[in-house]
């Protein structure tokens, strides 16, 4: 991890901060904001490793998800199920190490990899955010199908993406690439126009 005045944010060119600040025009029908500096470590083991899951859920705090395409979490932490061998666990802030992670699952045939540094996360909310994602991913995020609790990996306007639905708001967190992170940004901003857009501090 670079030393923490280095570390640059995807989107920093963009003045998100100074926009939230700004003064705001009125309800809108999509508010968006960056989460920068997610901490994401990747967690990959079999599921019927008994022993590495009891280890991760004394750990966390709480049991990894089993069932596809859905979310578990306490606090601020969540881990997220990306592939029958995959979990993410994310925090907005270091609330969890992946040092500290790798020494509690040391020798029980599981790979633990901090990979935040490689991503951003942008989340957004508003009556308006599901019709906004409906524009460009193909997933079904109609709340009987999709609601909160559930993540996905798909597409957003061509770019590849981890979705996770925080609450029924709807509220969601966009999990992207630092390389793709600008171009998201823009085709979202771009794309929630119609609806009226409210930069935040998320």
């Amino acid at each position: 991890m670079p030393e923490s005045y280095l570390r640059r944010s995807p989107l920093a060119e963009r003045g998100l901060v100074g926009r939230a600040r700004a003064e705001s025009d009125g309800p809108a029908g999509v508010t968006m904001g960056e989460r920068a500096f997610p901490v994401i470590v990747d967690l990959r083991a079999k599921p019927d490793n008994k022993t590495f899951l009891k280890a991760a859920e004394k750990k966390l705090g709480f049991a990894l998800p089993l069932e596809a395409n859905t979310a578990a979490g306490a606090d601020d932490v969540s881990a997220l199920w990306m592939a029958p061998d995959q979990w993410w666990v994310v925090a907005a802030e270091d609330s969890v190490q992946a040092g500290s992670l790798a020494a509690s699952l040391a020798k029980l045939k599981a790979g633990v990899t901090e990979i935040g540094e490689s991503r951003t996360c942008i989340r957004i909310s508003g009556p308006k955010a599901r019709a906004l994602l409906a524009k460009g991913c193909p997933l079904d995020l109609h709340p009987s199908l999709f609601q909160a609790g559930q993540c996905a990996r798909s597409l957003i306007g061509k770019v590849p993406i981890a979705l996770h639905q925080m609450s029924d708001g709807p509220v969601y967190d966009i999990y992207v690439l630092r390389s793709y992170a600008e171009f998201l940004w823009l085709w979202l901003e771009d794309a929630a126009g119609e609806y009226g857009l409210e930069v935040v501090e998320a």
